[in-house]
């Protein structure tokens, strides 16, 4: 990978690290809930972030035909 590559992912993965998290700490300064309830919604978003993706994963590719040229 050159510099070039390896500065723009030096930059990328803090920024989609800061969106993954950012749901979970709005969560967690909120004062619309506390205690367990709190817990809960953190814990779905973060689970519902890695259940989306691996569906992604198996669902995504749904037209199994190639593209014609």
């Amino acid at each position: 990978m050159s510099s070039d590559g390896t500065m723009a992912m030096l930059l990328v993965i803090p920024i989609l690290l800061l969106v993954w998290l950012l749901p979970a700490i709005l969560i967690a300064r909120s004062n619309k809930t506390s205690g367990t309830e709190k817990l809960i919604w953190i814990l779905v978003q973060v689970f519902l972030f890695w259940f989306t993706w691996v569906v992604y994963i198996f669902a995504a590719p749904i037209n199994k035909e190639k593209p014609q040229n």
